[in-house]
């Protein structure tokens, strides 16, 4: 039996190192040049010095670049939740979630800046944006309740939670320098307990 040899086009590479990372990186680009609605995938493809078919291997479409890391993100909170020490109040453990997801959008400040501003710039991205805090919520209330928490007070702690890290990270953004998120977070969790002790 012979073997049929193979040949690929030399101007077509079938591996693309760290596409993922130049497609996020073309599309912000774009999307802070010409603004996300003017944006197609096409030009996020090209601008990445990929194909539309690398594009949609790794995004379903060109909003997925905003909000890829949703389920990662998701998944840190509940667990985080969950795996509080016993007998770490339900706030408590929400605010150390929050806390840990804020060390990772700190070593991300400028790409959390540039999408935060993409988004704040579209009505249809804000909306997704406050669907994925809703989603986000509802997935730590369900880690509490499996703690052995009660409705409402899942509810409330999850939420209270989400309400801080908008917060704070919209102000974090927002600001020039080197702020810590993490401690901006922990501020505003004390504020939270001082308002509600009040």
């Amino acid at each position: 039996m012979s073997v049929a040899a193979i040949k690929y086009d030399s101007g077509v590479s079938r591996w693309e190192p760290n596409a993922r990372g130049r497609l996020e990186r073309a599309a912000m680009d774009l999307y802070v040049e010409r603004g996300f609605e003017q944006t197609t995938v096409a030009e996020i493809a090209s601008r990445a010095g990929l194909t539309e078919r690398t594009f949609f291997r790794y995004f379903s479409d060109k909003r997925e670049v905003l909000f890829y890391g949703a389920a990662s993100l998701q998944e840190l909170l509940v667990t985080t939740v969950t795996d509080a020490p016993a007998g770490t109040s339900p706030i408590s453990a929400v605010a150390g979630a929050i806390e840990i997801a804020g060390a990772l959008f700190q070593e991300r400040r400028d790409g959390s800046r540039t999408r935060q501003a993409v988004i704040e710039a579209n009505a249809e991205l804000k909306e997704r944006e406050l669907i994925k805090l809703a989603a986000l919520a509802a997935a730590m209330a369900e880690a509490l309740r499996g703690r052995g928490v009660k409705d409402p007070i899942a509810s409330l702690a999850a939420e209270a939670g989400i309400a801080v890290l908008k917060i704070s990270f919209e102000e974090w953004v927002s600001l020039s320098g080197d702020d810590d998120l993490p401690l901006r977070m922990r501020a505003a969790f004390a504020d939270l307990r001082a308002v509600t002790a009040g």
